[in-house]
Protein backbone atom coordinates (compact mmCIF):
# COMPACT_ATOMS: atom_id res chain seq x y z
CA UNK A 1 0.00 0.00 0.00
CA UNK A 2 1.74 3.51 -1.34
CA UNK A 3 1.64 6.69 0.99
CA UNK A 4 -1.31 7.56 -1.17
CA UNK A 5 -3.95 4.92 -0.53
CA UNK A 6 -2.70 5.16 3.64
CA UNK A 7 -3.63 8.69 3.90
CA UNK A 8 -7.16 8.10 1.88
CA UNK A 9 -7.92 4.79 4.17
CA UNK A 10 -7.16 7.35 6.93
CA UNK A 11 -9.75 9.58 5.85
CA UNK A 12 -12.71 7.28 5.84
CA UNK A 13 -11.99 6.04 8.80
CA UNK A 14 -12.39 9.46 10.13
CA UNK A 15 -15.92 9.95 8.25
CA UNK A 16 -17.09 6.83 9.22
CA UNK A 17 -16.34 7.37 13.23
CA UNK A 18 -17.40 11.00 12.32
CA UNK A 19 -20.72 9.51 11.26
CA UNK A 20 -20.61 6.91 13.65
CA UNK A 21 -20.53 9.43 16.34
CA UNK A 22 -23.33 11.79 15.29
CA UNK A 23 -25.50 8.84 14.72
CA UNK A 24 -25.50 8.24 18.57
CA UNK A 25 -25.70 11.86 19.47
CA UNK A 26 -28.94 11.89 17.16
CA UNK A 27 -30.10 8.47 18.95
CA UNK A 28 -29.45 9.49 22.47
CA UNK A 29 -30.86 13.00 22.19
CA UNK A 30 -34.03 11.11 20.73
CA UNK A 31 -34.09 8.77 23.27
CA UNK A 32 -33.66 11.41 25.96
CA UNK A 33 -36.05 13.68 24.41
CA UNK A 34 -38.22 10.38 24.75
CA UNK A 35 -37.63 9.77 28.38
CA UNK A 36 -38.39 13.65 29.05
CA UNK A 37 -41.67 12.93 27.24
CA UNK A 38 -42.99 10.08 28.90
CA UNK A 39 -42.21 11.79 32.40
CA UNK A 40 -44.31 14.54 31.31
CA UNK A 41 -46.80 12.12 30.63
CA UNK A 42 -46.45 10.87 33.77
CA UNK A 43 -46.88 13.93 35.51
CA UNK A 44 -50.08 15.07 33.67
CA UNK A 45 -51.63 11.55 34.52
CA UNK A 46 -50.49 11.83 37.99
CA UNK A 47 -51.57 15.69 38.61
CA UNK A 48 -55.14 14.75 36.56
CA UNK A 49 -55.55 11.56 39.41
CA UNK A 50 -54.79 13.91 42.33
CA UNK A 51 -56.60 16.92 41.44
CA UNK A 52 -59.37 14.80 41.32
CA UNK A 53 -58.86 13.06 44.53
CA UNK A 54 -61.16 15.33 47.40
CA UNK A 55 -63.36 16.78 44.53
CA UNK A 56 -66.92 15.98 44.22
CA UNK A 57 -68.43 15.71 41.00
CA UNK A 58 -71.68 17.91 41.41
CA UNK A 59 -74.17 17.43 38.43
CA UNK A 60 -77.35 18.57 37.65
CA UNK A 61 -80.56 18.13 35.22
CA UNK A 62 -82.71 21.17 35.09
CA UNK A 63 -86.21 20.69 33.34
CA UNK A 64 -88.52 23.53 32.62
CA UNK A 65 -91.65 22.83 30.56
CA UNK A 66 -93.96 25.82 29.91
CA UNK A 67 -95.40 25.47 26.12
CA UNK A 68 -97.80 23.01 26.23
CA UNK A 69 -100.52 22.93 23.56
CA UNK A 70 -102.98 21.55 25.22
CA UNK A 71 -103.23 24.18 28.22
CA UNK A 72 -105.18 27.25 27.78
CA UNK A 73 -102.18 29.69 28.65
CA UNK A 74 -98.06 28.67 28.79
CA UNK A 75 -96.21 27.93 32.00
CA UNK A 76 -93.91 31.17 31.76
CA UNK A 77 -93.26 30.69 35.55
CA UNK A 78 -91.31 27.00 34.29
CA UNK A 79 -88.81 28.48 31.88
CA UNK A 80 -87.75 31.42 33.85
CA UNK A 81 -87.45 28.94 37.36
CA UNK A 82 -85.48 26.75 34.91
CA UNK A 83 -82.83 29.65 33.39
CA UNK A 84 -82.42 31.14 37.18
CA UNK A 85 -82.11 28.15 39.11
CA UNK A 86 -79.50 26.47 36.76
CA UNK A 87 -78.02 29.92 37.06
CA UNK A 88 -77.55 29.61 40.64
CA UNK A 89 -76.17 26.01 40.29
CA UNK A 90 -73.70 26.41 38.06
CA UNK A 91 -72.42 29.37 40.60
CA UNK A 92 -72.46 26.74 43.04
CA UNK A 93 -70.26 24.51 41.08
CA UNK A 94 -72.71 22.22 39.32
CA UNK A 95 -72.13 20.67 35.95
CA UNK A 96 -76.12 21.64 34.75
CA UNK A 97 -77.86 20.38 31.96
CA UNK A 98 -80.37 22.98 31.25
CA UNK A 99 -83.65 21.51 28.57
CA UNK A 100 -86.63 24.05 28.32
CA UNK A 101 -90.01 23.18 26.17
CA UNK A 102 -88.70 19.11 26.18
CA UNK A 103 -90.11 16.84 24.05
CA UNK A 104 -90.29 12.68 25.58
CA UNK A 105 -87.56 12.11 22.98
CA UNK A 106 -85.36 15.47 24.68
CA UNK A 107 -86.34 14.36 28.46
CA UNK A 108 -85.53 11.04 27.34
CA UNK A 109 -81.89 11.68 25.80
CA UNK A 110 -81.13 14.33 29.19
CA UNK A 111 -82.06 11.44 31.51
CA UNK A 112 -79.25 9.26 29.68
CA UNK A 113 -76.98 12.19 29.34
CA UNK A 114 -77.34 12.07 33.35
CA UNK A 115 -76.96 8.91 33.92
CA UNK A 116 -73.55 8.48 31.81
CA UNK A 117 -72.17 11.25 34.08
CA UNK A 118 -73.00 9.97 37.11
CA UNK A 119 -69.81 8.99 39.26
CA UNK A 120 -69.58 7.10 42.94
CA UNK A 121 -68.96 10.35 44.21
CA UNK A 122 -71.59 12.55 42.29
CA UNK A 123 -73.95 14.49 44.23
CA UNK A 124 -76.69 14.85 40.84
CA UNK A 125 -80.15 17.06 41.45
CA UNK A 126 -83.00 17.03 39.43
CA UNK A 127 -85.03 20.14 38.74
CA UNK A 128 -88.79 19.72 37.36
CA UNK A 129 -91.00 22.42 36.12
CA UNK A 130 -94.14 22.13 34.50
CA UNK A 131 -96.84 19.87 34.61
CA UNK A 132 -96.83 16.57 36.66
CA UNK A 133 -99.47 13.68 36.91
CA UNK A 134 -99.84 10.36 38.88
CA UNK A 135 -100.46 7.56 37.60
CA UNK A 136 -100.67 4.11 39.69
CA UNK A 137 -99.49 5.76 42.80
CA UNK A 138 -96.46 6.83 40.47
CA UNK A 139 -95.88 10.96 39.58
CA UNK A 140 -94.36 11.24 36.06
CA UNK A 141 -93.25 14.59 34.36
CA UNK A 142 -94.75 15.53 31.49
CA UNK A 143 -93.21 16.37 27.94
CA UNK A 144 -94.64 19.20 25.78
CA UNK A 145 -95.55 16.72 22.81
CA UNK A 146 -97.46 14.27 25.52
CA UNK A 147 -101.04 13.62 24.09
CA UNK A 148 -102.68 12.73 27.13
CA UNK A 149 -106.52 11.20 26.66
CA UNK A 150 -106.45 8.28 29.48
CA UNK A 151 -104.39 7.46 32.80
CA UNK A 152 -102.79 4.91 30.51
CA UNK A 153 -101.12 7.67 28.34
CA UNK A 154 -99.44 9.72 31.10
CA UNK A 155 -97.31 6.18 31.81
CA UNK A 156 -96.66 6.16 28.15
CA UNK A 157 -95.87 9.64 27.46
CA UNK A 158 -94.48 11.13 30.70
CA UNK A 159 -91.32 10.31 32.45
CA UNK A 160 -91.61 8.69 35.52
CA UNK A 161 -89.82 10.67 38.55
CA UNK A 162 -88.75 7.72 40.71
CA UNK A 163 -87.81 6.01 37.93
CA UNK A 164 -85.01 8.80 37.48
CA UNK A 165 -84.09 8.51 41.14
CA UNK A 166 -83.57 4.86 40.89
CA UNK A 167 -81.63 5.76 37.87
CA UNK A 168 -79.25 7.68 40.33
CA UNK A 169 -79.47 5.11 42.86
CA UNK A 170 -78.33 2.41 40.65
CA UNK A 171 -75.53 4.58 39.19
CA UNK A 172 -74.41 5.18 42.79
CA UNK A 173 -74.21 8.98 42.76
CA UNK A 174 -73.26 9.91 46.18
CA UNK A 175 -76.37 11.71 47.35
CA UNK A 176 -79.59 12.70 44.76
CA UNK A 177 -81.27 15.73 45.46
CA UNK A 178 -84.66 16.12 43.92
CA UNK A 179 -87.26 19.28 43.49
CA UNK A 180 -90.27 19.04 41.85
CA UNK A 181 -92.31 21.85 40.72
CA UNK A 182 -95.51 20.28 39.46
CA UNK A 183 -98.21 20.27 42.02
CA UNK A 184 -100.27 21.72 39.20
CA UNK A 185 -104.13 21.59 37.99
CA UNK A 186 -103.47 20.18 34.66
CA UNK A 187 -105.29 20.21 31.76
CA UNK A 188 -105.67 16.59 31.09
CA UNK A 189 -107.33 15.51 34.63
CA UNK A 190 -110.83 15.91 33.70
CA UNK A 191 -110.37 13.31 30.64
CA UNK A 192 -109.91 10.55 32.84
CA UNK A 193 -112.81 8.92 34.19
CA UNK A 194 -111.19 8.85 37.39
CA UNK A 195 -108.22 11.32 38.22
CA UNK A 196 -106.19 12.36 41.44
CA UNK A 197 -105.12 16.12 41.99
CA UNK A 198 -101.06 16.63 42.36
CA UNK A 199 -99.08 14.14 42.83
CA UNK A 200 -98.19 10.85 44.53
CA UNK A 201 -96.34 10.40 47.24
CA UNK A 202 -92.10 10.25 46.02
CA UNK A 203 -90.37 7.82 47.65
CA UNK A 204 -86.89 9.09 48.68
CA UNK A 205 -84.44 5.89 48.37
CA UNK A 206 -80.89 5.97 50.57
CA UNK A 207 -79.15 9.04 50.46
CA UNK A 208 -81.56 11.35 48.72
CA UNK A 209 -83.27 14.37 49.67
CA UNK A 210 -86.66 15.31 47.97
CA UNK A 211 -88.52 18.63 48.29
CA UNK A 212 -92.23 18.74 45.95
CA UNK A 213 -93.88 22.08 45.76
CA UNK A 214 -97.23 20.63 47.44
CA UNK A 215 -98.34 17.97 49.71
CA UNK A 216 -99.56 14.79 47.65
CA UNK A 217 -102.71 14.71 46.38
CA UNK A 218 -102.63 18.62 46.85
CA UNK A 219 -102.33 21.53 43.71
CA UNK A 220 -100.97 24.78 44.34
CA UNK A 221 -101.92 27.68 41.95
CA UNK A 222 -99.61 29.63 40.12
CA UNK A 223 -99.03 32.95 41.63
CA UNK A 224 -98.66 36.33 39.47
CA UNK A 225 -94.45 37.01 40.07
CA UNK A 226 -91.92 36.22 37.27
CA UNK A 227 -90.83 33.26 39.39
CA UNK A 228 -93.03 30.24 40.62
CA UNK A 229 -93.25 30.75 44.82
CA UNK A 230 -91.16 27.43 45.42
CA UNK A 231 -88.06 28.40 43.46
CA UNK A 232 -88.15 31.92 44.79
CA UNK A 233 -87.92 30.83 48.50
CA UNK A 234 -85.51 28.23 47.48
CA UNK A 235 -83.31 30.94 45.53
CA UNK A 236 -83.29 32.92 48.96
CA UNK A 237 -81.86 30.10 50.57
CA UNK A 238 -79.57 28.84 48.35
CA UNK A 239 -76.30 30.55 48.94
CA UNK A 240 -76.49 30.36 52.88
CA UNK A 241 -73.79 27.59 54.26
CA UNK A 242 -76.87 25.84 55.70
CA UNK A 243 -77.07 22.37 54.38
CA UNK A 244 -78.88 21.13 51.64
CA UNK A 245 -81.78 19.90 53.82
CA UNK A 246 -81.78 22.71 55.75
CA UNK A 247 -82.11 24.80 52.81
CA UNK A 248 -85.47 22.30 51.85
CA UNK A 249 -87.01 22.78 54.93
CA UNK A 250 -86.60 26.77 55.74
CA UNK A 251 -88.32 26.76 52.00
CA UNK A 252 -91.06 24.58 53.00
CA UNK A 253 -91.57 26.90 56.16
CA UNK A 254 -91.09 29.88 54.20
CA UNK A 255 -94.03 29.17 51.93
CA UNK A 256 -96.04 27.35 54.11
CA UNK A 257 -96.02 30.43 56.24
CA UNK A 258 -96.38 32.84 53.10
CA UNK A 259 -99.50 30.96 51.77
CA UNK A 260 -101.06 30.36 55.33
CA UNK A 261 -100.77 26.85 55.29
CA UNK A 262 -102.83 26.92 51.81
CA UNK A 263 -99.77 25.45 50.09
CA UNK A 264 -97.48 23.30 52.22
CA UNK A 265 -94.39 21.26 49.99
CA UNK A 266 -93.20 18.06 50.97
CA UNK A 267 -89.53 17.33 52.16
CA UNK A 268 -88.73 13.25 51.89
CA UNK A 269 -84.98 13.31 53.47
CA UNK A 270 -82.86 9.64 53.99
CA UNK A 271 -79.69 11.71 53.48
CA UNK A 272 -77.09 9.55 55.71
CA UNK A 273 -74.73 12.63 55.40
CA UNK A 274 -74.05 16.73 54.91
CA UNK A 275 -74.67 17.92 51.62
CA UNK A 276 -74.39 21.64 50.78
CA UNK A 277 -75.49 23.77 47.93
CA UNK A 278 -72.71 26.18 48.69
CA UNK A 279 -69.85 24.68 47.35
CA UNK A 280 -67.93 27.19 49.75
CA UNK A 281 -70.19 26.48 53.07
CA UNK A 282 -69.00 24.78 55.89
Amino acid sequence: MNVRQLDISRRTIAVAAALIGTVSLVIGAHAALNMRSLDAAKAVSTDQVTGSIGQTSRLALVIGNGHYPDASAPLTQSINDARVLSSALRKNGFDVDMVEDASKDDMVRAVNRLKSRIKRDSVVMLFFGGYGVQAGRESYMLPVDAVIWKESDVRRHGVSIDGVIEMMKEQGAKAKLVVVDASRRNPYERRFRSYSHGLAPISAPDNALILSSASPGKVADDGKGEHSVLVSELLNNLDTKASAEAVFNKTRVAISRASEGDQVPTVSSSLLEDVQFNEAGG
